[in-house]
């Protein structure tokens, strides 16, 4: 991979960063952790939070993004 690549690669990313950044700053994401299948529980005391389907959408996510970057190179 040569340095022209990789700035890319990097300049890409941190483009991608910065959407994300604000579509969490505006509200965008306010569903994430309350979707059907996120385990809440709370007693007097002691809240316990469980989120199962969020985790199971950043993993699919991920692994669909990791696997269109290795393609790529």
């Amino acid at each position: 991979m040569s340095n022209q690549q990789l700035g890319l690669l990097i300049a890409g990313a941190g483009l991608v960063v910065v959407l994300v950044g604000l579509v969490v700053w505006t509200g965008g994401l306010s569903w994430f952790g309350r979707l059907p299948g996120d385990i809440h529980i709370e007693r007097d005391n002691v809240t316990i939070f469980i989120p199962i389907t969020s985790m199971l959408l950043v993993s699919v996510a991920l692994s669909l993004i990791l696997a269109v970057v290795r393609r790529i190179f």
